[in-house]
Parts: C-alpha cells; sequence; structure tokens
C-alpha cells in the first residue's frame, strides 16, 4: 500500500520564509529548499530563490515538462531558460563560462529529495466544537485530508482527541475519509457568489467524549 503524500495549505508554506528555513511552492509539490541554501550559502543564484521565499513559484516552469521555461534568444537564436528575475541555482549560464560546472546532477527543481509534500488544491475551514467542553478551535484544513489526518492537525489543541467520536449533523465521521467523502458539505463557491463571508459558515465538527482517557 502506498504512503498516503502530505499535504500543506499555502499558509503553512509560507511560514518558512527565511534563508535558514525556506520552503517554496510549484505545480502542486511542496520543496523544503534549506539544504540547498546551505550548500550555497552566499551565492548570489540564491537571490530569486529568496525573494520567493514561502511563495508559489510555479509561474517559473513549464507544467508540461516540468522544467524551468524556456525561450529562443533573439541574438544568439538559442534556447535559453526564462528567468526574469534573475538567473538562479542550476541554471546554466547564457553563455560558456570557466565556473559553470555542467555536471549538477539532477536540479533542484526535479530532485525528490527535497520535496515535502503537496500543495492543497483547496483549503477549507471548520469548526471543532468540544461538546464536552464547549470550546471551539477554527482550523484551515486540507480538501485532499481524511478526518485522521485532520485530528493530527487538532491534536495540538486537544491531545486526547482520538478519545472522542467525531460527528456531523448527527451522523459518526468515518476518520479514513476527507470531508466531503464524509457528505460535511463546502459551500465556498455559492457564499462567493453570493459574497458572504465564508468564515462565517464553516462546518462543525462535533467532539463527543467516548469517556476513555487511553488514547490520548
Amino acid at each position: 500500500m502506498m504512503e498516503r503524500p502530505k499535504y500543506f495549505t499555502p499558509a503553512e508554506v509560507a511560514a518558512h520564509n527565511t534563508a535558514a528555513d525556506l520552503w517554496v511552492s510549484f505545480l502542486g509539490k511542496v520543496c523544503d529548499l534549506t539544504p540547498l541554501m546551505n550548500q550555497y550559502k552566499g551565492d548570489a543564484l540564491l537571490l530569486p530563490i529568496m525573494e520567493c521565499a514561502g511563495k508559489d513559484i510555479s509561474s517559473w516552469f513549464d507544467p508540461e515538462t516540468k522544467d524551468v521555461l524556456k525561450y529562443v534568444d533573439p541574438l544568439t537564436s538559442c534556447v535559453r531558460y526564462y528567468t526574469p528575475r534573475g538567473r538562479f541555482v542550476h541554471t546554466p549560464p547564457a553563455g560558456p563560462r570557466s565556473d559553470w560546472a555542467s555536471d549538477i546532477g539532477q536540479p533542484w527543481w526535479r530532485d525528490e529529495r527535497y520535496k515535502v509534500g503537496l500543495l492543497s488544491a483547496k483549503t477549507r475551514w471548520i469548526r471543532v466544537v468540544n461538546t464536552l467542553t464547549s470550546q471551539e478551535q477554527r482550523l484551515q484544513v486540507c480538501s485532499e485530508e481524511t478526518l485522521a489526518e485532520i485530528l493530527q492537525r487538532y491534536l495540538s489543541y486537544n491531545s486526547h482527541a482520538r478519545s472522542y467520536t467525531w460527528k456531523h449533523d448527527g451522523a459518526g465521521l468515518d476518520m479514513s475519509r476527507t470531508l466531503s467523502e464524509n457528505n460535511v458539505p463546502d459551500y465556498d463557491h455559492e457564499l462567493q457568489h453570493l459574497r458572504l463571508d465564508r468564515d462565517l459558515f464553516a462546518p462543525a465538527i462535533l467532539l463527543h467524549f467516548n469517556d476513555d482517557l487511553t488514547e490520548g
């Protein structure tokens, strides 16, 4: 059985926005480029990447080839990488140079070692309500996540979350399925059409205590 990928929200990627902790997303992937930053520390070719720390850089790439965009140089008629922000690490110079090592192996945008997960195609807000304590916690989650994975997000607010039965609209939720697979509605499109604040209409997930703390 294949291991499920980990999904991240854009906000989670955006939190990693320094040279010492740098993530980017592109073409649906989330990559931790911190090791790359350490490897080339002080190199000017890191600047375009640093300027986009924590952001989505899909516009740098061709979605079909998964490679950096290219163009034909009008002066030399040669195909070059298109880097309007400036040349960055692992992209070759415009002409022959003695300081360019062509045997770099996989460029960082193709190197799976940097990949930490996938960027959610659709995030949504939910309200997790503890019916025992009446405490409510708003969570931004990935639509691709199962309830078990959402539970992992919630554990920092309630370490005994596994000791509760999770319900919506009176029905128990299948923790191996996503919110939509559990028929938890997502009205974001309709709310946007009606120009209503979606944050005011986040669905509620009710937690019912099982009187068992052994799963904490």
